[in-house]
């Protein structure tokens, strides 16, 4: 079987994000926010998702790639008569004093060599292609009409090749600046060109401004790079992913929304910016989460909306074809009503910089007894209880050894913040609750086959409980660390060094593909316990499941290293970048501040 790879790169500037295919066509965009309906959703409906090409006459040849340490993406098409490279952004840069980051993507085509015909398709939709948007021709561009706020494309190309969809030779450089709700009442070709050199300046002062080790580079810069723009920096929530549907094997029926914020994949990411020195995503999505906390409820959700939402109601869109044809494609994620109580210990673990790093005056937190003790009390009411688990089986709860790990770790982060605050109370709450979630950890082990299961009772290994290695609730130089990686490997790792989650049934039958981050978190474990040969050997293996971009896919299938799920996946990167991280550490690589 042919290996399957997502041929798209990702544009963004954490207000909106955008897929641009090797094709030059924007396959998905979602506006005004991430998880707002597609204006281009080619991705899952090649007729009814719209399309915005730059496509010549001629057969074709195409090479993409970004412009080094930044996330402006470039496509060079090259025909019998000539080349051109297109490239595509989202502005973002500071001024006055604050982010710039309008709902706004640049195209800018260039002509290369010869004299190159193309023809330029815009063809935006509305309502998850339900609707049909109106154009109207003005005198430099086309107002689109039928959303909520119009949708104009500026430009120094002859409206009417657009509007006709003529083929037109191009032997100058053009610009195509697509707007949501506002038109452009600036210049065009200088105002593309200022915001492209403000917008390159951006993303390379903020990569000169990480610390990252010498060890695979380019990987954790592209990473990173990719990380950075799934926050949606208005509120500070963070997505898993900026898709939905892409189904995590053909036919599988396993299609989801991933466009939510969901605590567990915030703290992962969080930790991932935190380790190359980058607190300011941490400190916007404190806010986001203290307005959450706050809000009167006692049990947290699993994720929310973007701006906080709760309710995430599920939906299918039988209109739409879905990507290569599966599906459903869903809308929403019900995942928002699961009882998954890990959650709690993130959020206090991915706050704890606040209070144990003295870059952060953690003096001047005003409610810091209060939010401690409502996390606290959080996981107490919930610590005995049966939930859905960090993979959200969605009829079937157990006591799950992940669970208890982070309510373990979460009582631990807290019980160093009680510390810090000098709130003795607290910190005998937090150590008594910490106690409880060993117990309930040690429940989950096999003594017989040296290896903590799944869950309380159960006989199912899973890759989650590598994180005992990794939180150092297993000493990393303990026997039982190591006996239990052992197991676990034996079980869960395929020849291809790719690791599965679970292999036993859950609501949708056996799983057909490996979960990627779960085979960046063995990387982990291995250097961890001291396998540090090992962990150079298996990561530098798990590099070649990139696209052509560097990006990753949420699962990847074993035998022909297909990408599948949602892409890219935000839980990948962060695998990479914190198996990197270990490693470099471990081999004492030098970090560049």
């Amino acid at each position: 079987m042919e290996r399957h790879t997502y041929q798209t790169g990702l544009i963004g500037n954490c207000a909106f994000l955008a897929h641009i295919n090797k094709d030059t066509n924007i396959d998905w965009l979602c506006w005004p926010r991430m998880d707002s309906s597609f204006i281009f959703g080619g991705l899952l409906d090649k007729k009814k998702g719209g399309s915005f090409s730059i496509l010549p006459e001629a057969d074709y040849s195409s090479h993409q790639y970004y412009l080094e340490n930044t996330n402006v993406l470039c496509t060079e098409i090259t025909t019998t008569e000539g080349s051109y490279r297109v490239t595509d952004f989202a502005p973002r840069f500071l001024q006055f004093e604050r982010f710039f980051k309008p709902l706004m993507l640049i195209r800018k085509i260039e002509p290369l060599e010869g004299s190159p015909r193309i023809r330029v398709k815009c063809e935006p939709t509305c309502d998850y292609g339900a609707s049909k948007l109106h154009p109207m021709r003005g005198s430099s561009h086309i107002e689109f009409t039928g959303c909520e706020e119009n949708i104009r494309l500026t430009t120094n190309i002859a409206v009417s090749y657009l509007i006709d969809k003529e083929f037109f030779v191009l032997n100058d450089t053009r610009y195509l600046i697509l707007t949501y709700g506002h038109p452009l009442e600036a210049p065009l070709a200088s105002t593309a060109e200022r915001f492209f050199r403000e917008t390159v300046s951006y993303w390379r002062t903020w990569i000169k401004h990480s610390s990252i080790a010498n060890y695979f580079q380019p990987y954790v810069i592209r990473s990173a790079l990719a990380l950075k723009i799934h926050q949606y920096e208005d509120t500070g929530a963070i997505i898993a992913a900026s898709t939905t549907s892409l189904p995590e094997f053909p036919e599988s029926g396993r299609n989801w929304d991933y466009r939510y914020c969901w605590m567990r994949d915030t703290y992962y990411i969080i930790t991932a910016l935190n380790h190359i020195g980058h607190f300011e995503e941490m400190e916007r999505y404190f806010g986001y989460i203290t307005d959450i906390s706050f809000s009167g409820d006692f049990r947290y959700q699993p994720l929310y909306g973007i701006t906080g939402q709760k309710t995430l109601s599920e939906t299918i869109l039988p209109h739409l074809d879905g990507y290569m044809g599966n599906k459903p494609v869903r809308v929403g994620n019900q995942a928002f009503e699961h009882i998954q109580n890990d959650i709690y210990g993130q959020v206090l673990i991915s706050m704890l910089p606040l209070y144990t790093d003295h870059r952060f005056i953690f003096s001047e937190r005003k409610d810091s007894d209060r939010w401690i003790e409502l996390l606290l009390k959080k996981i107490e009411k919930t610590i005995d209880e049966k939930d859905a688990g960090i993979w959200e089986f969605r009829n079937m709860a157990n006591v799950h050894c992940y669970t208890n790990l982070f309510q373990w770790a979460g009582c631990a982060a807290a019980e160093k913040m009680a510390r810090t605050i000098g709130n003795e109370s607290l910190l005998q709450r937090a150590i008594e609750l910490k106690n409880r979630a060993a117990a309930h950890i040690e429940s989950c082990y096999d003594p017989v086959r040296k290896v903590y299961t799944n869950a309380a009772g159960s006989q199912h290994l899973d890759a989650s409980t590598l994180q005992l290695i990794m939180m150092n609730y297993l000493d990393p130089a303990s026997e039982r660390a190591r006996d239990h990686l052992i197991a676990l490997e034996k079980e869960l790792k395929t020849p291809e060094g790719l690791f599965y989650r679970y292999r036993h049934s859950d609501d949708f039958g056996k799983p057909k593909t490996t979960f990627l981050v779960c085979a960046f978190w063995y990387v982990e474990a291995l250097a961890c316990v001291g396998r540090l040969e090992d962990a150079q050997r298996e990561f530098s293996k798990l590099l070649q499941y990139s696209n052509h971009l560097l990006l990753f896919s949420e699962d990847v299938e074993s035998d022909t290293g297909s990408q599948w799920g949602n892409f890219p996946q935000a839980y990948s990167h962060v695998g990479l970048m914190n198996a990197a991280y270990r490693i470099a550490m471990k081999l004492d690589t030098p970090i560049f501040l």
